[in-house]
């Protein structure tokens, strides 16, 4: 069983169909900050950060530096990029894509 398959119900798919339908940043901050708390926001937005560092080839020490993340979550992220479900890699790649644009 994949790990999709392990996560896949009806409430994931009411939240995932809720965020695919916001389509402003504004809409994402409001959304946002009904549904996870402040800390919860700072985590998913520094292990993107952390992702972001380590697809670009910085070092663990520079990105703790820079983002305050502990080691285990720098190696629980770039085990993700490495051997997970490219999830970190389809978004950095779009918005890369974004910004060539």
């Amino acid at each position: 069983m994949s790990i999709n398959e392990k996560l896949k119900n009806s409430m994931n798919d009411q939240l995932f169909k809720a965020i695919l339908s916001l389509t402003t940043l504004e809409e994402c901050y409001a959304f946002f900050e009904d549904i996870c708390t402040v800390n919860e926001l700072k985590s998913l937005s520094q292990r993107l950060h952390v992702a972001h560092m380590l697809q670009a080839g910085e070092s663990y020490d520079k990105i703790v530096e820079q983002t305050g993340a502990s080691t285990a979550t720098i190696s629980r992220v770039k085990r993700c990029l490495l051997y997970g479900a490219d999830g970190y890699q389809l978004v950095l790649d779009r918005i890369e894509e974004k910004s060539i644009r």
